[in-house]
């Protein structure tokens, strides 16, 4: 998240955890923070911190993602409003997605980092353009978008959608979106509180119109084969124009692509009760644990992490969002993409914080393979829903 090594575990140049902590250390003489990394596999990640806390010997600061895998470890969090304070908490968006139960008088159980990633419709322009189609295109809706993908196939005989669908990612994006421009804002948050339920009809219809999108034949075929670990590279090949991801991507496609490529956000159907959305949201959480043993120096090290030259140091290192500090110096932004899509967010009507970050990780887990499996007709939408409010029942008791 924060962090970034090499083969041998040596810090990379742009590494800003690393770089964070020893610009600490310069102020902080008597205080030594060691980062140790974890593997890519957010489930065993999630297992082995939890078997930690229980043992009382995890980490004095856990980095995660915010919402429910952060609200899931919520005992073993401090509540850092008061570590924090009023002052400098009073500049930060964002705090929504790591309060207790999504309270606003809830217990803040983390510092949110960055200002978030959103999910979004890349575009080739070149490969759009040799298809005699615009360049410049955006989407109008998700039926445009389909029909835009069935121009490129009719003239070239080939995809128009690169997905890469095998963990079920790609389809926790898109129906995220899609369910959101019928359900508004607090879609999830509400279904985690239980004030509606995932088994509603938005939801289902959002499975459906993925479930249909399979079946378009515009798609490469081993879409439910290949793994999010691969996915840029098959875009970046030119293997299809369109390609669903976010803007977690911005620095890789304009290093490749530079002018060269588009995006939107994902568009919603045509008859949307909400027209303009954007799904995402802060997705890293920094946490101290109550365990600690050196709870203190943790604290101040967050003290510091959560300090707006610190933030821009983030921001400036990273080009993939903005600071989530409204004091945050928006002259280190350089990417391009980023610049546009910061502009775009402050016009867009309905931000949705998704799914998959609202809800716990095991109703996340199970999220993802019903993306996937529904995606390939092996589960039926209904079933989908079903399912995922029996998983969310079981897991708030």
């Amino acid at each position: 998240m924060l962090g970034k090594t090499n083969d041998n575990g040596s810090a990379k140049s742009d590494s800003f955890l690393h770089q964070a902590a020893s610009n600490f250390h310069a102020t902080h003489k008597n205080i030594t923070i060691k980062i140790v990394e974890q593997g890519g596999d957010i489930s065993a990640n999630a297992a082995q911190f939890k078997a930690a806390s229980i043992a009382g010997n995890g980490p004095d600061i856990h980095i995660q993602y915010t919402g429910g895998p952060t609200l899931s470890f919520s005992k073993y969090f401090v509540d850092l409003s008061e570590v924090l304070g009023k002052d400098t908490l009073s500049q930060f968006n964002g705090l929504n997605t790591v309060r207790k139960n999504y309270e606003p008088s809830g217990s803040l159980l983390a510092l949110p980092y960055g200002s978030g990633t959103y999910f979004t419709v890349w575009y080739n322009k070149k490969l759009l353009k040799q298809a005699g189609l615009d360049p410049d295109y955006q989407p109008t809706s998700w039926q445009d978008l389909i029909s835009e993908g069935q121009k490129y196939h009719t003239a070239t005989g080939k995809p128009a959608f690169y997905v890469a669908d095998l963990e079920g990612y790609v389809g926790a994006w898109v129906v995220a979106a899609l369910a959101a421009g019928n359900l508004g804002s607090t879609a999830f948050t509400d279904q985690y509180s239980g004030k509606t339920k995932i088994n509603t009809p938005a939801m289902q219809q959002a499975y459906t119109t993925w479930s249909n999108f399979f079946k378009t034949g515009l798609i490469n075929k081993d879409a439910g084969e290949v793994s999010n670990g691969d996915a840029d590279q098959g875009f970046i090949q030119g293997k299809a124009p369109i390609y669903f991801s976010g803007t977690w991507g911005d620095v890789g496609m304009y290093q490749k692509f530079k002018d060269n490529v588009g995006w939107s956000f994902i568009p919603m159907e045509q008859d949307a009760k909400f027209s303009d959305v954007a799904a995402g949201g802060p997705q890293v959480a920094i946490s101290v644990t109550n365990y600690s043993k050196h709870q203190a120096a943790a604290e101040e090290f967050v003290k510091y992490l959560a300090e707006p030259k610190t933030q821009d140091l983030y921001v400036k290192l990273g080009q993939t969002e903005g600071s989530s500090n409204k004091q945050g110096d928006t002259s280190v932004i350089k990417n391009p993409l980023l610049k546009q899509q910061a502009e775009k967010l402050k016009t867009t009507q309905t931000i949705v914080y998704p799914f998959d970050n609202v809800m716990p990780q095991s109703v996340i887990d199970l999220y993802y393979r019903l993306d996937a499996s529904t995606f390939l007709g092996k589960t039926t939408p209904q079933s989908a829903v079903q399912q995922l409010q029996a998983a969310l029942d079981a897991e708030q008791g």
